[in-house]
């Protein structure tokens, strides 16, 4: 393939004056099934390059365990976007922000006390090169120099909101380039934050929504040669729990595209196609307050969660066509879509009766982090006896991010990080009785300095003001769910997992709706869809059709509080991703 080079204020591929047309499609969050019907709508849109991220926490889920295969097959999502004719621009972190949890940094670098992220600690750095050791010589065949897609690389991630130590985006620059890359680096940042997040040297860009001329003029400000770019032309928008479906106007979004296009720039989408957060893989912000993200990543897109042309799809087709070719063959038509209504959840299996079978437990004088027993994600359920009866005030220093507090087996409350809850009343029966405490990680911060974002019971559990001693955890990561054992009848008090069978005769998407339940999580088939929530907006889950295979399949429900009396969910053909206005 053409090598991209910089001439003075332009881009050119072998020579030839070129325009950097592209859009976000993040492999990790599509079924590998889909890759390629994503990559071909990206092309028949007019974009001539895709833009993803790599979540270094996947790759890399424990410091002696690396992951470059399925789902994570990096070097097959190249290679099937060169397929397609697509260039690549790649944002391989270390962090990467992304709504994706931690930012894409594993949480085994927060077992380390006191590590600083995204900094030149040592034990920060050793990490990053261990990382890139791996993840960088399987894709140098795939660098546009070697005849590959990648036409860039991008250094860090909008480091300037962060911190602005150029030493480090040097080190990681020059650790790029010693493993291997040759091809242009870059930076992004928004506007105002570029003096502090750019590289001299290093190609800069921008990151805004709106208002390009202004954005870009600050980038020129900042840079007075060089092409411009805004790598992330936000289309869109994420959700969090308890807000509402954020959306924007298509036609707004394609003027603005429209002006950015005719100043003679380049430009990523943000996003093309957004895809799913599945499993246990959202992130979160905390600007003062935890605001915990959904799990659907649809972010309004061109492409919509299930990978179907939107408005802004058509929008933003007839504009690109303004400026570039376009492929003449008609706009894809929607996918098809699996329905079945009713499904019965009759089996259901105790969570607390089933411990043995989620993992094993581990003692301590005080609550352990999720980090320090070596689990990434999902829950820890801590254990322990309370000294005395009678009424007490139940007292949690650091809850990261949501307790369910159990005495006896009997549900007492609930404390919520995110309503800056630490104190609960209850009555304890008797002498000896036994405290539950069903911590769930929510998601682990993924932007600014909140990223050192622990989980579990941080600090100490008090009752009536004496510090509770002597802990079992539970660690729950439920990465399978292959040992539970399940019965018929009415299910237990407390969190219990829900199991039932759909017959399907041609696998397509569908979307899992659950209304009359709580809180908790879904999987089908053994694939984890991630999180639902009656607080929404978020009313739905996507299921990709790959997942699903002709004849019976499997549907299991974590109900965390109330199911619903029927114990029945819904597959429908269209999601319900919430009201749009608060």
């Amino acid at each position: 393939m053409p090598v991209l080079q910089i001439e003075g204020d332009n881009f050119t591929l072998d020579g030839e004056p070129f325009r950097i047309i592209s859009g976000g499609l993040h492999y990790f969050r599509v079924h590998p099934d889909q890759w390629a019907d994503r990559l071909r709508k990206a092309r028949l849109m007019g974009l001539n390059t895709v833009e993803t991220y790599v979540p270094w926490n996947l790759h890399q889920p424990r410091p002696d365990t690396f992951r470059l295969d399925a789902e994570l097959d990096l070097p097959a999502f190249l290679d099937l976007a060169a397929a397609e004719g697509l260039y690549v621009l790649l944002r391989p972190g270390p962090y990467i922000c992304a709504e994706w949890e931690g930012g894409g940094l594993p949480s085994w670098l927060l077992s380390t006390p006191g590590i600083r992220l995204r900094s030149q600690d040592q034990t920060y750095l050793d990490a990053v090169t261990g990382y890139f050791s791996r993840l960088l010589p399987p894709l140098l065949d795939r660098l546009a120099t070697r005849g590959g897609p990648v036409l860039a690389v991008q250094v860090e991630n909008e480091y300037g909101a962060y911190d602005d130590d150029t030493a480090h985006l040097a080190h990681l620059a020059d650790l790029l380039r010693g493993l291997g890359v040759d091809v242009p680096l870059f930076t992004c940042d928004q506007p105002g934050d570029l003096a502090r997040g750019t590289l001299p040297g290093t190609l800069a860009t921008a990151n805004f929504g709106s208002q390009s001329r202004r954005g870009l003029a600050a980038l020129r400000a900042h840079q007075p040669t060089g092409p411009l770019m805004c790598t992330e032309f936000w289309n869109g928008w994420f959700d969090r729990w308890g807000g509402h479906h954020v959306t924007r106007d298509p036609a707004q979004a394609a003027q603005e595209l429209d002006e950015l296009l005719g100043t003679g720039a380049s430009v990523n989408l943000y996003m093309f196609h957004g895809g799913t957060s599945f499993g246990f893989t959202n992130g979160a912000n905390d600007k003062h307050t935890y605001r915990p993200t959904v799990g659907s990543y649809d972010y309004d897109a061109p492409l919509d969660e299930s990978g179907d042309p939107t408005d802004k799809y058509d929008a933003f087709r007839e504009v690109i066509a303004k400026y570039a070719p376009v492929p003449t063959d008609p706009v894809p038509r929607r996918g098809a879509k699996f329905t079945a209504l009713g499904v019965a959840l009759a089996e259901s299996a105790a969570l607390f009766d089933n411990l043995p079978a989620l993992g094993a437990p581990v003692t301590a004088e005080r609550p352990l982090t999720m980090e320090q027993l070596g689990q990434d994600f999902g829950f820890v359920l801590y254990e322990t006896v309370l000294p005395t009866a009678g009424p007490a005030l139940l007292e949690l220093e650091d809850i990261r991010d949501r307790a369910q507090i159990f005495v006896d087996g009997q549900p007492v409350g609930v404390l919520e990080r995110e309503n800056h809850e630490h104190a609960i009343a209850l009555v304890v029966p008797r002498a000896g009785s036994v405290l539950r405490l069903l911590v769930e990680n929510q998601g682990r911060v993924n932007y600014g300095p909140a990223i050192h974002d622990r989980k579990g019971l941080l600090g100490q559990v008090r009752l009536d003001g004496t510090e509770l001693t002597g802990w079992t955890q539970h660690p729950l990561p439920l990465h399978s769910l292959d040992g539970l054992a399940f019965t018929s009848g009415a299910p237990a008090v407390g969190p219990v997992f829900h199991r039932g069978t759909f017959d399907v005769d041609v696998p397509a998407d569908t979307f899992v709706h659950l209304p009359g339940w709580t809180k908790g999580n879904v999987w089908v088939n053994g694939f984890h869809l991630g999180r639902f929530w009656s607080r929404g907006p978020q009313r739905s889950l996507y299921v990709p059709g790959p997942v699903l295979r002709p004849g019976p399949n499997e549907i299991t429900v974590l109900e965390l509080h109330a199911a619903h009396l029927a114990r029945t969910i819904d597959l429908r053909a269209t999601p319900d991703l919430g009201p749009t206005e608060e």
